[in-house]
């Protein structure tokens, strides 16, 4: 590895920026703007598991306790696993010039303050697990789902699976906005997991593929320094091929989604935001080319987040309007 074992990043004066600009940074360090991939099918998690009656019959309700619990522990998981991912690659984002300008590496945070929000966001993730008490399931799993978020930034010294596992990490949402609440119910019927089997399937092949394009960019850098990951393993053009498939898959598993609602909640309009979807998908990948990576960007940010919102607005006005 020709990366310097020693952390790179300028100086940091703390004391010339004011309360208001470092919490500027800490937000703009985990690009807190970016909840919008994952937070959507949450939301999309939370509509069917409403929607849908236990298998006793009974009709699922949430409280404001609950709901507030949901969007805390959304934000606080994600925040924490995001700062803990720049507090372990700071070295590696220093060396490489596409990352050299992140907050660590510029000095615009020191390490302290990073690891101080690294702690607030995963106490608070833990602590907000609690509020969906009496349901003991959220509390119980969250030291466990915390660890498992974190470790996707270690993955990639050990396995070109990182992508994988980043897309693994999100799927979760879906799942314990599931646990959240449906509750203790799930133990005894576990049938009614499957919605949410399904849309996490959905979310980690889109997730992994997507983020195989966005690794693109590091080819060279990774396979220089030692980092892996599908681009630098089987070189750009075939790991786009493989993000393909994988987006390609993840079309047949949203189709697959209303097969495990017993026919309430999805219908027509469900499926033409697949379809718009998978034009999306190929749209994306058409603005991405083994030759020209220029266009990343558009790709990653802009596309991924009509995708979530699409599929969510769709799906929400079926579920609960029409």
């Amino acid at each position: 590895m020709n990366v310097p074992p020693a952390l790179s990043g300028k100086p940091v004066n703390s004391t010339s920026i004011t309360t208001g600009q470092r919490a500027r940074r800490l937000l703009e360090l985990i690009r807190f703007s970016h909840t919008i991939f994952a937070l959507p099918f949450a939301c999309l998690a939370a509509l069917l598991a409403l929607r849908l009656p236990l298998a006793d019959g009974t009709q699922v309700t949430i409280t404001w306790w609950t709901a507030i619990g949901l969007i805390l522990c959304m934000v606080f998981a994600r925040s924490a696993a995001m700062a803990f991912n720049r507090l372990v690659d700071q070295t590696y984002d220093a060396a490489n010039p596409r990352t050299a300008g992140r907050h660590l590496p510029a000095g615009l945070l020191s390490r302290a303050e990073v690891i101080g929000f690294t702690l607030f966001c995963a106490v608070g993730f833990i602590a907000s697990c609690g509020l969906f008490l009496p349901n003991w399931l959220p509390l119980a799993a969250s030291v466990p789902v915390l660890i498992f978020l974190c470790g996707y930034s270690l993955a990639k010294r050990f396995t070109s699976l990182a992508h994988l596992w980043l897309g693994i990490a999100l799927s979760l949402a879906p799942i314990c906005v599931w646990v959240a609440i449906r509750g203790e119910s799930l133990l005894a019927a576990p049938a009614e997991w499957m919605p949410s089997v399904v849309l996490a399937i959905a979310v980690a092949l889109w997730v992994t593929g997507f983020d195989i394009i966005y690794a693109c960019q590091d080819e060279t850098f990774d396979r220089h320094v030692g980092l892996r990951s599908i681009p630098a393993r089987l070189g750009a053009r075939r790991a786009l091929h493989v993000a393909a498939c994988l987006h390609m898959l993840m079309i047949f598993a949203l189709l697959l989604l209303p097969q495990t609602t017993n026919g309430l909640g999805l219908g027509v309009l469900y499926y033409g935001a697949i379809g718009l979807i998978a034009a999306l998908l190929i749209y994306e990948h058409r603005l991405v080319k083994p030759d020209d990576l220029q266009r990343v960007n558009d790709a990653f940010f802009n596309v991924n987040a009509v995708i979530s919102i699409v599929l969510l607005i769709a799906a929400g006005i079926d579920c609960w309007v029409i």
